[in-house]
């Protein structure tokens, strides 16, 4: 029987191509990490070091330097680490700057305040809790840390939409906004008010919208250059935490926002 020939599968010639591609990826990393101990390093180092061909080590060091991971030093022919390393690297740092920071100031705000206290960010379309402080008169378990939720239907997400332009705001705003109690925010344009709102006064609020029976408040954190890298939330059940309330719980976020921010560096 004749043989068939022809491209093959998709499926077939990735699962082929898979140990290729995690074997580049292994060698790069290999060549961040020379570049790192040695400062400057050549082709013929670093095909050296990895034990490669001069071919392989140059389209190595091309697919970085595209990424700027990589770039020339001014010495000919030799390589350095890129400032795309240092975009990584900040970013990092900020997260655990951020939880590091606001440690102190929410175990004193929650205890203060006797309610749950979340530090957030905004990450793909949704705010990520990083941090939680129980208060002693916090009732539920719920632990909210490395969890999604949703911007529009939390006081921390709501308070990070407002941070942004208005073309980053609208791209997000031009998504379904889902129900979750019969409180949520849906309506685009009710929504957008609220942000005004809250860019206006500096705090944001929910009253069962994410939860039936969970009201919170949020204030943005800003880093050293201004720029809001965060939201401090208070929450409780909605017979403590009471709207009648949330106006003087927002002075509380508010102060430890700042304090947040100042410890990042951001004096206002």
């Amino acid at each position: 029987m004749a043989r068939a020939t022809g491209p093959a599968p998709r499926a077939l010639t990735a699962a082929r191509d898979a140990p290729a591609r995690i074997r580049s990826v292994d060698r790069a990393a290999d060549v961040l990490e020379l570049l790192a101990r040695e400062r400057t390093a050549s082709v013929t180092d670093v095909a050296a070091a990895l034990g490669v061909h001069k071919s392989t080590a140059s389209r190595l060091l091309a697919a970085l330097e595209a990424r700027d991971l990589v770039a020339q030093d001014g010495e000919r022919g030799k390589y350095r680490l890129g400032f795309g390393i240092v975009r990584l690297a900040a970013a990092a740092t900020a997260r655990l700057d951020l939880v590091e920071q606001s440690r102190p100031v929410t175990r004193r705000l929650a205890e203060t305040v006797g309610e749950t206290v979340n530090v957030a960010r905004l990450e793909a379309g949704a705010a990520v809790n990083l941090d939680q402080a129980l208060g002693p008169a916090a009732i539920t378990s719920h632990d909210w840390v490395g969890q999604r939720t949703p911007l529009h239907a939390t006081s921390s997400g709501k308070v990070l939409l407002a941070s942004l332009d208005r073309e980053s705001r609208e791209r997000l705003l031009a998504e379904p906004l889902p129900r979750f109690t019969p409180a949520t925010i849906t309506d685009p344009a009710v929504l957008r008010r609220q942000l005004d709102e809250a860019r206006e006064v500096g705090w944001a609020c929910t009253i069962e919208e994410l939860e039936g029976g969970l009201n919170a408040v949020a204030a943005p954190i800003r880093g050293r250059d201004g720029v809001v890298v965060g939201a401090v939330s208070i929450s409780g059940p909605s017979y403590r935490l009471t709207p009648e309330r949330i106006p003087g719980i927002s002075r509380d976020v508010l102060a430890a926002a700042a304090e947040i921010g100042a410890r990042l560096g951001w004096y206002g």
